[in-house]
């Protein structure tokens, strides 16, 4: 592109010079001719002039006399009738530039020039044109180079943008020409790579909280499985293929709650239910996990409450949190539900040390962990709530109590706060 660039600006370089520089030498040819005629047409009547006045004066004309009236260069012939010719200077040779003039007694000067000073003159002006024509030609040179370079390289740029895009680095340039085309086209790959960084940065993100939120299901089920696979006792078969049921249900729950919030973490299908539920199937669900490490799950709290929100997700919120104190904490996890003002608060706390000092402000970042943990399953739970119009925070550290708030639909079956159970 740069070659072409420059060939084509030189291309009209030289057909501007070709028609203007032809004409111009056409014109200053004949300028020069018919100056250098016009001069010696003026010798010639300024010497008539003086030979008839030196007649009308009766002085003397000779060749000396008249000598000092003409010009070295050119030759003169005066005839005056009675008279031999009088002659001045050297006669040309070759083409020669003449003029004649007739006086008002008969008198004749013919007055000549060779034509080579006309083409000396003709050759000095040829050669200034030829050197402002070399000299444009040198600028637009210098001036094509330069355009091209201008337009070329941030063509290239461009194309070098494109391929890293094109190999899956989206980092925007931020880069531009100073050409209203070109910087046009840098807008747009900036904002097609800054969309390709928000898919790469969703898709690794759905990645990330798949794997973190289907590994509880997963194992879930796969317990259910290996129960179903060492019994004979066809009411416990029942009974856990039921179990594993659910889990299935809750485990296709979960992927369509990923895959909507991938597309949109905003996007929820909230409803009217009952919290009691949600808690007792985490209850159930995780208590054979504590009982493992000898530790307590437990709840507490006001009875028959209802919330708007979406079960599935909520069941997940309290999943992530149930998970942490069983990873991070210590002792008995106590879930405790209360009311503030026209929201319901699923509390959950635990015995242990807390959250420490340093991560209480980022806990809810992902990648933020006091462990070796993969630091997501918070951040998902978060985003969870927040999806439902509802919210989660960290509101003591020690010990750590976190608390998920959701819309409250007052229901008649309220019941003041129940024991631990």
């Amino acid at each position: 592109m740069r070659r072409r660039l420059i060939n084509s600006t030189l291309a009209v370089v030289l057909v501007v010079i070709a028609v203007f520089g032809v004409s111009l030498v056409i014109v200053e040819t004949r300028t020069i001719s018919a100056s250098a005629q016009e001069s010696v047409e003026s010798e010639a009547l300024r010497l008539i002039s003086v030979v008839e006045s030196r007649l009308l004066g009766e002085e003397t004309i000779n060749s000396g006399v008249l000598a000092e009236q003409i010009d070295p260069a050119r030759y003169a012939l005066i005839e005056i009738p009675g008279r031999e010719p009088i002659s001045v200077g050297d006669r040309p040779t070759g083409s020669v530039l003449r003029a004649t003039e007739t006086g008002e007694g008969g008198e004749k000067v013919t007055v000549e020039e060779s034509r080579s000073s006309v083409t000396r003159e003709v050759g000095r002006t040829l050669l200034i044109i030829g050197a402002v024509a070399l000299l444009a030609i040198v600028s637009a040179v210098l001036l094509a180079v330069r355009q091209a370079n201008r337009l070329a390289s941030p063509l290239t740029d461009l194309a070098e943008t494109a391929e890293r895009l094109g190999s899956g680095d989206p980092r925007p340039r931020h880069k531009r020409y100073g050409v209203p085309e070109l910087d046009r086209v840098a807008d747009v790959l900036d904002s097609s790579a800054e969309r390709i960084a928000r898919m790469l940065t969703a898709e690794r993100r759905l990645a990330a909280d798949a794997s973190h939120q289907l590994r509880t299901p997963l194992t879930a089920l796969s317990m259910r499985i290996e129960e179903i696979s060492v019994t004979d006792d066809p009411e416990t078969v029942k009974e856990e293929a039921n179990i594993a049921l659910t889990q299935v249900e809750r485990l296709t729950d979960v992927v369509e709650r990923l895959l909507t919030n991938s597309r949109d973490p905003r996007t929820g299908s909230a409803v009217v239910f009952d919290l009691d539920e949600v808690i007792k199937q985490q209850i159930e669900e995780w208590r054979p996990a504590y009982r493992s490490t000898g530790r307590a799950l437990v709840c507490s709290g006001k009875h028959g409450l209802r919330a708007v929100g979406t079960p599935g997700a909520v069941a997940q919120v309290l999943a992530a949190l149930i998970e942490n104190s069983l990873m991070h904490g210590g002792g008995t996890v106590a879930l405790r539900t209360r009311v503030t003002g026209n929201q319901v608060v699923i509390e959950v706390t635990d015995e242990g040390p807390g959250v420490p000092a340093e991560l209480g402000a980022r806990i809810f970042e992902r990648a933020i962990s006091g462990r070796n943990s993969t630091g997501i399953g918070l951040a998902v739970a978060r985003d969870l709530a927040e999806a439902d119009g509802g919210r989660l925070e960290l509101v003591q550290q020690r010990p750590a109590v976190f608390a998920l708030f959701l819309s409250r639909v007052p229901d008649d079956r309220e019941t003041p706060e129940r024991p631990v159970r």
